[in-house]
């Protein structure tokens, strides 16, 4: 086994000793498909949600708050602690570079987040018999564009804060507007034009609403994908620029 194996096994063992962790990225959007399913009529398509069966929208939510868990809670706190900790530094003059440890951690995350997704489909499939997502080629395209985005932002809070707490600050300061533009707390639909268009610039609405395009069939507008990949390239950008090995 080599060094990635070994470190991505040891990440894989901290991530599922977490229970918080576990909590957001497995409980929480599960309980959520459960208990929106369980509400009379909400299986049928919903004229406030553009005819989008409500299970199947609360399925593409619970998606969505996985990857925005995972990018803007995950990853800022633990890079920021094993940096604060000064193992980024240790590893340094090992075999294994600091940079496989982080590729590990990475890959930890995008794992946890594809079989979450798989789950929530499941459920909703097998529980309360919504259609598995229409235009799958579609959907994992926005599903792993989103997870880049979101995942590359968290990163990029990660390399330019020094500790864990002032990475937690910032991070939870772009989390909490992410949540509110993209209609994780109420549909855009009840938004102004306005409103909804800032959210289609923020990484988590442009993924959030590409998801619910695909699900239910209509394929995710361009913009959608471009702001995505706008995201991702320019967050690995910074970070890669900004990032510091040890708290110096």
């Amino acid at each position: 086994m080599n060094g990635f194996a070994k470190l991505t096994l040891v990440e894989t063992r901290l991530f599922l000793r977490e229970k918080v962790a576990l909590l957001g990225v497995f409980a929480v959007p599960i309980g959520l498909v459960v208990g929106f399913g369980l509400i009379p009529g909400f299986g049928k398509a919903q004229k406030s949600l553009s005819g989008q069966i409500g299970t199947e929208f609360i399925g593409a939510l619970g998606i969505s708050i996985v990857l925005i868990s995972l990018g803007l809670q995950g990853i800022p706190m633990v890079v920021a602690q094993y940096r604060e900790r000064g193992i980024l530094r240790r590893l340094g003059v090992t075999p294994v570079r600091p940079l496989t440890l982080l590729v590990a951690k990475l890959a930890v995350y995008a794992a946890a987040a594809a079989v979450s997704a798989a789950i929530i489909i499941s459920v909703a499939r097998l529980a309360y018999h919504v259609p598995v997502p229409v235009k799958a080629a579609w959907f994992v395209a926005s599903f792993v564009l989103g997870m880049t985005a979101l995942f590359s932002l968290g990163m990029l809070v990660s390399a330019v804060m020094p500790t864990a707490r002032s990475a937690m600050g910032v991070a939870m300061a772009l989390f909490f507007p992410n949540m509110f533009l993209a209609g994780i707390y109420f549909p855009t639909e009840n938004m102004s034009p306005g409103m909804r268009q800032a959210g289609n610039f923020t990484p988590l609405g442009s993924a959030f609403h590409a998801i619910r395009d695909s699900w239910m069939g209509i394929d995710p507008r361009l913009e959608y994908l471009g702001i995505m990949a706008a995201w991702t390239l320019a967050a690995t950008i910074l970070a890669a620029r900004f990032f510091r090995w040890d708290r110096a």
